[in-house]
């Protein structure tokens, strides 16, 4: 066992003294040591209560003659984090969560890991740090919250706040309503209950196989969720007692190409958070995949669009899907239409993908279409090019409001801030194409997500008669015609610093088009006399960040050498 580096031979007796003083016995030295990374803090609503699911995993890892050893990360609430510099923190702490799975992991020599994610940055980070270490881990999130209610039963969620905000803003609501909407959207604890970024990742872990069937849908705090705790705890107690299942079931023998693609795959089926295409991209160069942006507009295309979710339709949340036969359900579906559109691959519960979603069946075709019968006959997300994102762009399709296709005068704000004073004003008219830059992984730095001006947006009205564009990033409860990404971004000379006020912007979804429409000469003029802007930053942390960051296309990865 990878663990006999510390607890074997008579000049490890330090290290088993201090092992001892934890309260191992003797027995215990004989039996794999599992790492169980945990990321509860009082913080977040996904996460206040996983102090007791890691109870509950160890009791049961500890059932099974292995020896559990918990240690936390860290987790940023975007929803709380959002609309200050608190935000500047958020995707930086990718990177934390990270580093720490792999030092605890590497510097005590724990055999096996069971992680414990659920919201946010919180998965790609466990993700990538776990790749590092590549030993056999299983994945299982808190699980989704329920979907609030007001009293006539229409169904909410945090999306509907922040949009309640813009509504409030605009006097279509009253204050009364906001607070209605505040105290009921956000019912108890789980991920925020639509598909943004957390349910995205939660389900695109079942995609990968590093999870078990159910991970990105049973709702949290229930009886069923417990017993996936459970049954992922047995699990890999199961493979770190075996030397061969060990060696087959390290994580990058399953998080490989095909698993990647399936991920992406499943991510258009089901019209997943914007930030997928951050994350995905970071966890494939953590796992030496050579993977490209572009990639995902040929996934794309062979994809139907068919569960949709708040904040697309935002009637439907997780314990929908969930109730309507779950990811399984989805991807047997996908796999039904075209056999080639997911790849077969290892899961970590022993069977391939394909066994795995065998006998899945749609419960509730209204919620998960039929293959015949898709929302869209392409995927849910699409990555846009042109001379204003030369290196690519995001914009989720399944959460545009109005037409596919919009051209429109830019008008510029160089921070969110600077955006949302001008949307509250009155500033941006429908025609618009709304500009924020200065806020990408360096320019931010820290890539904000901007829920606020977009919310602000759509409940003002404009949601169909204005385009937003920003070398920022979105929350995954963000819909309309919201472009993110846009790389290079302004801080690295990209064209989106170059733009001004009335210049005309064209975008084609169906095209993959995203361009100004410049001459060359005016673009090579501008560029000759561009200077980016640099923010003051106190921060040592955040200027370290920013020195290291690449851009969005490439995963906001922090370079290594």
């Amino acid at each position: 066992m990878r663990s006999d580096e510390i607890k074997k031979g008579y000049d490890r007796a330090p290290h088993r003294s201090l092992l001892r003083a934890t309260g191992l016995k003797e027995e215990d030295f004989d039996k794999p040591f599992i790492g169980v990374a945990n990321s509860y803090t009082d913080m977040i609503p996904g996460h206040f209560f996983l102090d007791k699911v890691a109870k509950i995993i160890k009791e049961e890892i500890r059932a099974n003659d292995c020896v559990p050893f918990e240690f936390n990360t860290i987790g940023v609430d975007d929803g709380i984090a959002m609309g200050h510099d608190g935000m500047l923190y958020s995707l930086p702490s990718r990177e934390i969560i990270a580093n720490s799975v792999e030092t605890m992991m590497n510097a005590h020599k724990l055999d096996a890991m069971i992680a414990i994610p659920n919201c946010d940055k919180i998965v790609p980070g466990m993700i990538m740090g776990a790749l590092r270490v590549n030993v056999p881990t299983v994945f299982v999130s808190g699980g989704p919250m329920a979907a609030g209610h007001l009293e006539d039963g229409t169904p909410i969620d945090l999306a509907t706040v922040f949009e309640g905000v813009g509504q409030y803003e605009a006097g279509e609501i009253d204050e009364r309503t906001l607070t209605e909407l505040e105290c009921n959207a956000c019912p108890g604890g789980g991920s925020c209950s639509g598909m943004f970024t957390a349910n995205s990742m939660n389900t695109l872990m079942e995609a990968m196989g590093i999870a078990l069937p159910g991970n990105g849908t049973i709702p949290a705090l229930t009886p069923e969720r417990e017993e996936l705790y459970r049954k992922a705890a047995r699990r890999i107690c199961d493979i770190a007692k075996s030397e061969a299942e060990t060696e087959k079931f390290r994580l990058r023998n399953i998080l490989n190409e095909k698993a990647v693609r399936n991920a992406f795959a499943v991510d258009m089926a089901m019209g997943g958070s914007t930030n997928t295409v951050l994350h995905m991209l970071a966890i494939a160069d953590e796992a030496d995949v050579d993977f490209k942006i572009g990639d995902i507009n040929e996934i794309s295309k062979h994809v139907a669009h068919i569960a949709k979710i708040s904040p697309s339709l935002t009637t439907v949340h997780m314990e929908d899907i969930n109730r309507a036969g779950g990811v399984s359900a989805v991807m047997h579906e996908m796999h039904r239409r075209r056999d080639d559109v997911l790849q077969d691959n290892l899961t970590v519960t022993g069977e391939s993908l394909f066994e795995r979603i065998a006998d899945a069946k749609i419960l509730d075709p209204e919620i998960i279409h039929p293959i015949e019968n898709p929302y869209s006959e392409v995927g849910g997300l699409a990555i846009l090019f042109g001379n204003l994102a030369e290196e690519g762009s995001v914009i989720k399709t399944a959460g545009i409001v109005g037409e596919r296709s919009f051209t429109g005068k830019a008008i510029c704000f160089d921070s969110q801030q600077e955006a949302i004073e001008g949307i509250t004003s009155g500033k941006v008219k429908p025609g618009h194409v709304v500009v924020i830059r200065y806020e990408g992984p360096r320019g931010g730095p820290g890539m904000q997500e901007m829920l606020a001006p977009t919310s602000l947006i759509m409940g003002m009205g404009l949601g169909d008669k204005v385009a937003l564009i920003t070398d920022g990033r979105f929350s995954g409860a963000t819909r309309g015609a919201s472009i993110g990404h846009v790389s290079p971004e302004a801080a690295e000379g990209g064209m989106i610093g170059l733009l001004k006020d009335g210049d005309e912007i064209h975008l084609d979804v169906d095209k993959y088009i995203l361009e100004v429409r410049l001459s060359d000469e005016e673009i090579a003029k501008r560029r000759a006399e561009f200077e980016p802007k640099v923010k003051a930053l106190a921060s040592r942390w955040l200027r370290q960040y920013r020195a290291l960051v690449t851009n969005a296309s490439r995963g906001a990865v922090l370079q290594a050498d």
